[in-house]
């Protein structure tokens, strides 16, 4: 069953949306079809297996995934697919300052990675998802390219305005 979707973009709740969307905004920015659901490990983990265990054969090559509070969906994901899974730590009602969210997606065993971005560091999940498709995907690769460069005369703007040239 194909998909057009290159990334899936999973969040354990609703309330985690307003923070994940900036991943799928960031992948818009690089023409990258993605995918946007919730999968909660907790209340739906049929579901949550089911859709980590078929993410590759739909056609997906990332996932990113996000949770707050114990934050175990990236981990479990991570425990049944073959794709890379990025995991964000989403600073939740329930949180600790968010610290139980980024110490349940960093401290994963051997064996069973999860490449974590910062606390509600979705943009960078979406990023790091293009750098991951654009390794092979020279269309992607050129718009990081321009991306990065872009970056770069943004900081140079600032240090111009900064120093009075």
């Amino acid at each position: 069953m194909a998909n057009e979707a290159r990334v899936g973009i999973i969040m354990g709740s609703k309330s985690d949306l307003p923070i994940m969307q900036a991943a799928a905004d960031m992948l818009q920015e690089f023409n990258i079809s993605y995918e946007i659901d919730v999968v909660s490990a907790h209340r739906t983990p049929e579901k949550m297996m089911d859709y980590a265990q078929k993410a590759h054969l739909r056609g997906l090559q990332v996932i990113i995934a996000g949770a707050g509070g114990a934050a175990h969906l990236p981990g479990m994901v991570a425990s049944v697919t073959p794709l890379p899974v990025i995991g964000v730590p989403v600073k939740s009602s329930n949180s600790i300052d968010g610290w139980d969210s980024v110490l349940s997606i960093l401290q994963m065993p051997g064996g069973v990675p999860v490449a974590t971005v910062a606390l509600n560091g979705a943009k960078n999940a979406g990023i790091l998802a293009a750098q991951i498709i654009g390794a092979s995907d020279n269309a992607v690769q050129d718009l990081l390219i321009s991306y990065k460069n872009d970056l770069k005369k943004k900081v140079q703007e600032m240090s111009d305005e900064v120093r009075g040239v």
